[in-house]
């Protein structure tokens, strides 16, 4: 069958994080018959995350491109993280689409990554439709949140026709959606949406030369790296010879294979045209924002501008007693290959030579975190120290980010609530009570003073707290910000902790540690119930004695030490303190292990 590309439809699929994004894929790609019905795949859910930490974190990490066909129309999907954290996923792939689905949570509206992800469609003047999805919740209230779309709109539309969209209902986890709030029993009016709401590709499909710009890698064992994105203007053939143009400079590369999506699946074609969305090999040296061209004089498209790092981190090798038992892993050769391997996909990254190690800056804490997190499960040993905020010179001034926090509490909690953020020295922006009785504050609030926030907020209002954050700008720096928290337990000798050692520290504050694990000097095994650091003995063995006692007779019952993910083992770092990573283990730690040594460092800052 020869596909025009009237025929072809590229749409993303753009939400807050939870909003819905991936449960709607799931739906059209059930009801496109895209599989067979006996397929495992008709019985799952979330079935465009494909990593472990998306389902395990539930959200959306990496940008993914699906393709389904209805009524003869080819329609390629891509679906986009909701998380502020990895916008860089969909600042580079929505140049590979022509109209985006805005969908938003029927009871909470537009939120903060709701309107940072439209501002970037709008400005690549990109078609958009809004869905209005969970519909069915008891608190939903469309009529408002359909109201604070449009101001939503009003405030960000670069020209008078973007604010004719259209509105479709769903409930995407049943898969259900209507033009009225009375829903038919399936998707095909998003189908419809597709077909007539989002233009065909503005391409030129008959020209001599061809132009695809790379949005996304992708590699195998089989057949290498793959870089995809969208032609842009005349055909593709496999075997074909083509220049990779990179700032300026052109490298001659031949296309080995050629590939379009089908469902989940790529399938080998001879000829792409114009408009469609494609996989080649061949091309290994091309990165994203290149332009993969043809002809005698090829022209390079403008390249995939991106926003600035707004958080660093410090990964080096692991340099504690314990190094090298874990891991496969650990030396600064394979961190640094790892590193630049991961630079290829992940462009919102900056890597940077920091002494042993590097510094690896990122979009915030969930997104140098689950980099951490994939290299550990990779068999990567590593060290990383405290998350820093990266400044930025405006006009001569040193000029720190500052991000627009939204934060939604039940009433109990907003003492708790505003008391944290007065002392991270937040400015309240707006405060109002919701339809279903929370209260949703909008903070501004510096990046260095996010750092942590979280896990502070979930603690304090008992884990019911909804936050979420996005860049807004940069302000003249205000000095460095110092966590507040109290000293560490630190251990002052190597050796295993012992359940008789550990019944004694436990009064001395929150146990990190449980029994009979290999501990060193300088390790910290717990926070303290004091400001200062406390050096404390956790190896010691219990005296055997053949005095027999009420008190030495008495069996030791520990409370249940805390165990901590890798982001709080993060925020609970100070200046002074390394985080040990590896496939098995998280250790915190002292930069300094000898006690006395530290303590004179102290002294003399």
């Amino acid at each position: 069958m020869t596909l025009s590309k009237d025929m072809i439809r590229n749409v993303a699929i753009i939400a807050h994080v939870d909003h819905g994004k991936t449960t709607l894929v799931d739906g059209l790609l059930k009801q496109s018959h895209t599989f067979r019905d006996n397929q495992a795949e008709m019985q799952q859910t979330l079935i465009m995350d494909s990593m472990d930490q998306e389902h395990e974190r539930g959200i959306t990490i990496t940008a993914k491109q699906t393709c389904v066909y209805y009524n003869g129309y080819k329609i390629n999907i891509i679906d986009t993280p909701g998380h502020a954290d990895f916008s860089g996923e969909v600042e580079r792939t929505l140049n590979m689409a022509d109209g985006v689905f805005l969908i938003v949570d029927a009871q909470e509206g537009p939120m903060p990554q709701t309107k940072f992800v439209l501002s970037k469609a709008l400005d690549l003047k990109l078609k958009p439709v809004v869905i209005i999805n969970k519909i069915d919740k008891p608190a939903a209230r469309i009529e408002e949140v359909l109201s604070e779309v449009e101001s939503l709109f009003l405030e960000l539309a670069t020209d008078e026709s973007q604010l004719n969209y259209p509105v479709y209902y769903a409930i995407a986890r049943e898969g259900k959606a209507g033009k009225t709030t009375d829903l038919d029993d399936d998707l095909h009016v998003i189908f419809e949406s597709i077909i007539n709401d989002i233009p065909a590709p503005s391409v030129d499909p008959s020209a001599e030369s061809a132009q695809l710009l790379v949005a996304a890698l992708a590699a195998d064992n089989y057949l290498g790296k793959y870089c995809i994105g969208k032609i842009f203007r005349g055909k593709l053939k496999k075997g074909q010879s083509v220049k990779i143009l990179h700032n300026e400079q052109a490298k001659t590369a031949k296309i080995d294979n050629l590939f379009v999506y089908k469902g989940l699946a790529k399938e080998e074609v001879q000829e792409a045209i114009a408009g469609d969305i494609v996989a080649v090999t061949g091309v290994g040296e091309a990165n994203i924002g290149d332009t993969i061209a043809t002809g005698d004089n090829p022209e390079a498209l403008p390249t995939i501008e991106l926003e600035a790092p707004t958080l660093s981190i410090y990964i080096g090798p692991n340099t504690s007693p314990l190094k090298g038992r874990e891991g496969e892993f650990t030396t600064s050769r394979q961190i640094a290959e790892r590193l630049e391997r991961e630079l290829e996909t992940n462009i919102a990254l900056k890597i940077q030579p920091d002494g042993l190690g590097y510094k690896v800056s990122g979009r915030g804490e969930l997104h140098l975190s689950v980099l951490i997190e994939t290299m550990r499960r990779e068999g990567y040993e590593l060290e990383a120290g405290r998350p820093e905020v990266v400044y930025k010179e405006i006009d001569g001034v040193k000029c720190e980010p500052i991000e627009s926090l939204t934060i939604e509490v039940a009433p109990e909690f907003v003492g708790a609530v505003s008391q944290e953020l007065g002392i991270r020295k937040a400015e309240m922006k707006s405060q109002e009570i919701t339809s279903s009785g929370a209260t949703r504050f909008v903070y501004e609030i510096s990046t260095a003073a996010l750092i942590g926030l979280r896990n502070s907020l979930l603690t304090a209002t008992k884990g019911t707290v909804i936050m979420s954050s996005i860049p807004s700008g940069y302000r003249p720096s205000e000095g460095k910000y110092k966590p507040e928290r109290n000293g560490a337990l630190v251990s002052f000798e190597d050796g295993v902790s012992t359940a008789y050692a550990l019944d004694a520290a436990q009064a001395r504050g929150i146990l990190y540690i449980p029994p009979q694990v290999p501990v060193y000097q300088g390790m910290i095994v717990g926070l303290s119930n004091k400001k200062d650091d406390l050096d404390i003995n956790i190896c010691r063995e219990k005296q055997l004695t053949n005095m027999r006692t009420h008190a030495s007779d008495g069996a030791i019952q520990l409370t249940p030490y805390t165990q901590l993910s890798l982001e709080q083992c993060l925020d609970f770092l100070l200046d002074d303190e390394l985080l040990e990573v590896t496939p098995k283990s998280l250790r915190l730690r002292k930069r300094q292990l000898d006690p006395i040594k530290r303590k004179r460092e102290n002294r003399a800052n």
